[in-house]
């Protein structure tokens, strides 16, 4: 049995989709980061850097293993189940350096910008103008890399677009006035939204915890 400690954020949603694609045996654990949680002493245990989602595999070779970082948590995942992530080295190394794009480009510059658009109480032109500015770049980016692909990894759905799909959606409703028209005005991004969103899992997972 894996547990599963997260909360509804697009960190989080990463892993609640892969455990639902995935389709094994898990228990969910919420963890309310707006109620700081996140800084109990018992997840602290798991998740030393007091964020989520972390998970704790029971069944882990050598013992109950404790994970956090959610891209680590992805790779892991598909590696003990063998699905989401290509065995021929290059394919693998395409899907993992799209996962780590994500993880160092395109989280944390849409979450700056969301931060300077909702949480600013100064409402500080520059901030979203420079992260505004960013985010527009690495969409970009992405639309490029769809216009040459079926998903981003490559053919195959894998758990790049697990990685990136969450930031997506959720900020389209979170920032509207900067990533909608994003959105709308590439056409590789937006069928590629739609047909990642039909899936299943995907479905399921976005509606976790």
């Amino acid at each position: 049995m894996i547990q599963l400690h997260t909360w509804g954020t697009p960190n989080g949603r990463k892993v609640s989709i892969m455990l639902e694609e995935l389709g094994v045996p898990y228990s969910l654990h919420p963890v309310n980061i707006g109620q700081d949680e996140q800084f109990k002493p018992e997840f602290l245990a798991i998740s030393p850097n007091n964020k989520i989602p972390a998970i704790v595999d029971e069944d882990a070779d050598g013992g109950p293993l404790n994970l956090f970082e959610s891209g680590a948590i992805l790779i892991y995942l598909a590696e003990k189940y063998g699905r989401f992530l290509p065995t021929i080295p290059h394919q693998r190394h395409t899907v993992i350096q799209w996962l780590m794009w994500q993880m160092g480009g395109l989280g944390p510059m849409m979450g700056q910008l969301g931060w300077f658009v909702v949480s600013d109480k100064n409402q500080t032109p520059v901030g979203v103008s420079r992260y505004a500015a960013e985010v527009e770049r690495l969409f970009n980016v992405l639309e490029k890399r769809l216009s040459e692909s079926a998903h981003v990894g490559g053919d195959e759905y894998s758990i790049a677009d697990m990685a990136i799909y969450p930031w997506i959606t959720q900020y389209r409703t979170r920032v509207p006035d900067h990533i909608e028209p994003l959105i709308q005005a590439r056409p590789f991004i937006s069928n590629w939204l739609a047909e990642v969103g039909r899936r299943p899992g995907v479905e399921r997972g976005m509606k976790l915890p």
